[in-house]
């Protein structure tokens, strides 16, 4: 089978199924089953798959169409212009999130201590820190599994944030912090039906559910 078939086979199945954008999942899970990235397919749409890389885009076909996020299976996710580490042991970063990355670059200076609570896969920290070398940046988690994410989210990306198993920010009773940052749990448990699947049923419910109302976290913070 060739690249272009592969591509139109795989958008079918994943416009029959109804998850977003269709043509990109396809082609994102094809070029990681490939090992090649997506502009390439412009220039080789007539190349045949190898029956290893075939094997793989049917796997990866079958995993998103029972809801797996695209991210989880290629485990990759771009933010601010560098690709992190993901797994369902965090959330996946969203665009919007960079965001925070804008407020809090007009915030810290150097020589300043900042903190990303409910760090995650570190993407704020491992980006405040790269984008601030001169700060220090720490992060805290309640899920060991995230942390071990953001662990290698900064060795990858040669970050120095300081990662430390809390909650919250429990860890620093007396310390001074400059900056405070987070994306905390703000869904309402009662509105996980109203969530896509790919949300309520992949992603962490201990990142994503905030108590009954959504802001337990938020007031604890």
């Amino acid at each position: 089978m060739d690249v272009r078939t592969a591509l139109s086979q795989g958008a079918r199945l994943l416009e029959d199924a109804a998850p977003a954008a269709p043509r990109l999942n396809a082609e994102v899970l094809l070029a990681h089953a490939m090992h090649r990235e997506r502009a390439w397919f412009y220039g080789h749409p007539d190349d045949e798959l190898t029956e290893t890389a075939w094997l793989h885009y049917g796997r990866y076909l079958h995993e998103r169409l029972q809801g797996k996020p695209t991210q989880y299976i290629t485990k990759r996710q771009e933010f601010y212009g560098r690709e992190f580490l993901v797994t369902p042991d965090v959330l996946i970063p969203r665009p919007e999130t960079e965001h925070v990355i804008e407020a809090a670059l007009m915030r810290v200076q150097a020589g300043d201590a900042a903190i990303d609570i409910g760090c995650g896969s570190g993407a704020i920290a491992v980006t405040l820190a790269l984008e601030c070398a001169r700060a220090r940046v720490f992060s805290t988690d309640v899920s060991l599994a995230a942390l071990r994410v953001a662990a290698e989210n900064a060795r990858r990306l040669e970050s120095n944030i300081r990662l430390i198993a809390c909650d919250l920010a429990s860890a620093f009773p007396d310390a001074s912090v400059d900056v405070v940052v987070s994306n905390p749990p703000y869904v309402a448990a009662r509105d996980a039906e109203s969530l896509q699947r790919e949300v309520r049923d992949w992603e962490p419910h201990v990142a994503l559910f905030g108590g009954p109302d959504g802001l337990d976290v938020c007031r604890r913070l």
